[in-house]
C-alpha cells in the first residue's frame, strides 16, 4: 500500500449523526484512507444514515441526543486511537487537509490543532465574510473536552497549532434551509440568554443587528464575495434581530403570564 494511502496510525474519526443520508457518504469518504477506525455516535436516525455508515466500515453506536458537548465527550470515549479528528456529517476533509493531518503526525509539534472550515453556500465556497472559521478538531485523546448548551466550547491546557488546508462545511441545502435554521437557532440562543439572566433592551434590536451587518460585509471581507458577501451580511443582521425580538418576546411572556 502507497504510503499516501495508509492510514494514520493510532487516528480515529468520530462523526455525530442524526438523519443524515444525504450527507454521510460525502463525509465518511474523505475519511478513507486517512484514519484507522470511524466511530459513528448516532441519536436516532430514521432514515439510512446508519446503514450508509455501516456499508463503509464505520462503527456505529447509539446514544440519544443529550446536547452537541455531550453527545462529543461520550463518542470520545468509544474511540480506540491515541488522536482523534472530530468532523461533522456535513463536512468533508479536503486533500490538502488530509496531507497536512498526514505529515504533521508523523511527528507532532502540539497535542491539540485548529482546522479551519470552508463554506460552500449558493454554489461557491466562501473565502471572505464567513471564513476564516477556526475549529479545534484534531487532539491527543484526553486532551481536550467540551462544554457549553448551544454550542460546544473546547477546554484545554496546552498550546494549539494550526494545520493548512480546509475542513469543507455544506451548512445549508438551500435559503429556504438556511433561514429555517436561522429562526431556530435564535430562538433557542435567546431562551439561553433569557435563563441566563439577560435582559433585552431596545438598543440591542437596533444596534446589534447592525453592527454584525458591518462586521461580515466589511471588517470580514464579505463584500469581496459580490452578492453572496452582501446575502451573508444579511443573514448576520437577521439572526441578530430576531435573537433580540425573542428575548423580547420570552420578557413580555413572562411579565404578562396570565394574560397571554
Amino acid at each position: 500500500m502507497k504510503a499516501q494511502n495508509r492510514p494514520v496510525r493510532g487516528l480515529s474519526a468520530l462523526v455525530l449523526t442524526k438523519n443524515e443520508e444525504d450527507n454521510i457518504g460525502r463525509a465518511l469518504n474523505s475519511l478513507l484512507g486517512l484514519v484507522e477506525e470511524v466511530v459513528v455516535l448516532d441519536s436516532g436516525s430514521t432514515d439510512r444514515t446508519v446503514e450508509i455508515a455501516r456499508s463503509l466500515g464505520a462503527k456505529v453506536f447509539h446514544k440519544d441526543w443529550q446536547g452537541y458537548p455531550a453527545q462529543l465527550n461520550y463518542g470520545l470515549g468509544l474511540c480506540s486511537g491515541d488522536w482523534v479528528l472530530v468532523v461533522d456529517a456535513d463536512e468533508e476533509v479536503s486533500e490538502e487537509l488530509r496531507e497536512s493531518i498526514r505529515k504533521e503526525l508523523e511527528s507532532p509539534r502540539y497535542e491539540v490543532y485548529q482546522l479551519c472550515r470552508c463554506t460552500y453556500y449558493l454554489g461557491k465556497f466562501i473565502r471572505h465574510g464567513w471564513y476564516p472559521e477556526w475549529r479545534v478538531r484534531l487532539f491527543r485523546k484526553g486532551r481536550v473536552y467540551f462544554q457549553g448548551e448551544l454550542h460546544e466550547r473546547p477546554v484545554y491546557t496546552v498550546k494549539s497549532g494550526k494545520l493548512r488546508g480546509d475542513l469543507y462545511h455544506y451548512s445549508y441545502k438551500s435559503l429556504r434551509d438556511q433561514y429555517r435554521k436561522t429562526v431556530e437557532y435564535a430562538e433557542k440562543m435567546a431562551r439561553h440568554m433569557h435563563s441566563s439572566g439577560k435582559r433585552f433592551r431596545l438598543y440591542h434590536l437596533i444596534l446589534n443587528p447592525l453592527w454584525h451587518f458591518l462586521k461580515v460585509y466589511f471588517f470580514k471581507l464579505g463584500f469581496m464575495e459580490g452578492s453572496r458577501g452582501f446575502l451573508l451580511a444579511v443573514s448576520a443582521f437577521v439572526y441578530t434581530f430576531l435573537k433580540y425580538k425573542f428575548l423580547y418576546e420570552l420578557e413580555l411572556k413572562q411579565k404578562h403570564e396570565r394574560l397571554w
